[in-house]
């Protein structure tokens, strides 16, 4: 470890990354613990970062083969801003379903991204929302306007705060989980049950930094609370809807897994694989068409619930399912009908 502290480096430097190294973590090069954490990185940048100085541990500048140790507080300082600190308006659409003078409801489409981060400064939902209105609110993560996010590929509904007192009020529901929120999705397999109650603590995977997984002891992570009820049974797939109770990152994504039931063509868990059916070329042909009418998880945020900070009364939206999902459910509809299953 260097002799120098961030006290004594540039001004100019800016923090991009924080971690708070877990008290049951085992010794691990700091360049590939960072790698793990860090999307979109290589261990030939964090080490081209470490020659810089610009990697420090508990205020201390570090070489990459530092080893992390528990209780270590990792920063990672680059000359310049972190990119969704210079927000950039952009003039992109945005299918507006509700507004007043507190808040914006929209309905996002599949493969837009909420809000700028590592990989992702351009294109998002809050660089067109800095486009479209003024001295929208920051949230407690210096976001303009967000209330609460929807994954990348997740379509559908989100309310954005114009006022502050819109942003404390509705941040304050969705906490106290007096919001409602109900995805429809199409997983894999055919659920027994009718509907049902999944619960487990969900944190980062251990091994996989990319993932989400349930550590179902509680003995880490953020409890998550997530019922469903089976709306259509097709045959080595179910179409279902899910209500939230918690809101926790790729919540429905990681808990339809945990009960065996991965969200259909969902990349990131696994979901792009043929996960129930028979070995015949023509069902691959058939999965790998419904794919590319579905090219992405197959989930949707229908119906967003609160009560309006102002006027105090319950407003709920809903919105129709998107194309490309009506278009694969209608496929498996078509399929099962012709075709007897097995498990």
């Amino acid at each position: 470890m260097s002799d120098k502290n961030v006290e004594e480096i540039d001004d100019d430097l800016h923090e991009h990354y924080r971690f708070e190294v877990s008290k049951g973590q085992q010794a691990l090069r700091i360049d590939k613990f960072l790698m793990n954490l860090i999307e979109n990185s290589t261990r030939s940048k964090i080490q081209k970062a470490a020659d810089s100085g610009n990697i420090f541990v508990n205020d201390n500048v570090v070489k990459s083969n530092y080893k992390v140790k528990p209780d270590d507080v990792v920063t990672v300082m680059l000359e310049h801003p972190p990119y969704e600190h210079l927000l950039v308006g952009e003039n992109i659409p945005l299918d507006i379903i509700y507004e007043d003078d507190q808040l914006i409801v929209v309905n996002k489409p599949a493969g837009m991204v909420v809000h700028p981060g590592h990989g992702n400064y351009s294109g998002t939902l809050v660089n067109a929302l800095a486009y479209h209105f003024d001295n929208l609110p920051m949230n407690s993560s210096e976001r303009p306007g967000l209330v609460h996010r929807i994954d990348k590929d997740t379509s559908g509904l989100l309310v954005v705060a114009k006022t502050e007192l819109a942003m404390d009020y509705l941040s304050k529901q969705f906490a106290a989980k007096t919001s409602e929120r109900e995805y429809i999705g199409i997983v894999w397999g055919d659920i027994k049950e009718e509907e049902g109650t999944i619960e487990g603590n969900i944190d980062r995977h251990p091994t996989n930094r990319m993932q989400m997984t349930v550590y179902p002891d509680g003995e880490q992570g953020k409890p998550a609370v997530t019922h469903y009820k089976v709306l259509e049974r097709l045959g080595y797939v179910t179409v279902v809807s899910c209500k939230l109770e918690t809101g926790r990152t790729h919540q429905i994504r990681v808990h339809m897994k945990y009960i065996g039931h991965t969200l259909f063509n969902d990349e990131r868990y696994g979901g792009n694989l043929i996960l129930k059916g028979t070995t015949f070329t023509k069902y691959k042909q058939f999965v790998d068409n419904c794919f590319k009418v579905l090219p992405r998880q197959a989930l949707h945020a229908k119906t967003l619930g609160f009560e309006h900070p102002v006027t105090k009364e319950f407003m709920r939206f809903d919105t129709e399912v998107p194309t490309d999902m009506q278009e694969c459910i209608e496929k498996w509809r078509v399929y099962s009908k012709a075709n007897e299953f097995e498990e």
